[in-house]
């Protein structure tokens, strides 16, 4: 190779590995509990979730609209898979993601909060441009995690992008917060211009069990 050549060829090589490293850094920072991609998503037990719809919101505009995307449907229904896929989609593009069991993180706010550090634990998820909440409404909340995760709610709206994962009705939702005004205020915020995705059918997890209970025939 001529001079030039070789020299250009080292820095290609240099500027593609720190981009591999960037987004190897987002994924660790993620702490998503499993990997999950969409190529792995069965969509032929979704009937009511469009294909094209979700490989859409795999391009991640929404993170660049700072819009959220709300995810709802009965338990084992692949709404947790679809939540990471996402994740992991805009931590691929090099978007700050940060997974979230619910109530997890309304127990770090809480404990945040008795130690007088939640002001920082708060900018921090600010910062965040995706971040996941995955499970909401399976543990109602205190009136104190209920305020602090609107509060941080409230923080992001407009400014990042969340997804939730929740297997109750948006109507429902006042099950979780115990108070109709902040369980409406927290939709408000939410559900301003956010993409909705549902699922339905079996759980894949009780249909995996019954086809391996089956009798060989």
């Amino acid at each position: 190779w001529a001079y030039e050549e070789y020299l250009r060829e080292l820095l290609d090589a240099e500027v593609a590995n720190r981009a591999d490293n960037v987004v190897a850094r987002r994924l660790r920072e993620a702490r998503f509990p499993v990997e999950k991609s969409l190529e792995h998503f069965d969509f032929s037990r979704q009937t009511d979730l469009k294909r094209d719809e979700v490989l859409r919101l795999a391009r991640c505009e929404w993170v660049d609209e700072r819009r959220s995307v709300l995810i709802a449907g009965p338990v084992g229904t692949g709404k947790t898979h679809l939540a990471i896929a996402l994740g992991a989609a805009a931590a691929r593009r090099k978007y700050r993601v940060r997974f979230y069991r619910a109530d997890d993180l309304v127990r770090e706010l809480t404990e945040a909060k008795s130690e007088q550090v939640v002001g920082r634990l708060l900018a921090r998820l600010e910062r965040v441009d995706v971040l996941v909440l995955d499970e909401l409404g399976f543990v109602p909340f205190d009136r104190t995690g209920a305020e602090l995760l609107f509060s941080l709610v409230s923080r992001r709206s407009q400014r990042r992008s969340t997804i939730v994962t929740t297997n109750l009705a948006f109507e429902e939702w006042v099950k979780v917060f115990g108070d109709e005004k902040l369980t409406a205020a927290l939709l408000d915020r939410l559900g301003e211009r956010a993409e909705v995705l549902l699922t339905n059918g079996t759980s894949y997890r009780m249909s995996s069990r019954k086809e391996e209970a089956k009798p060989e025939p």
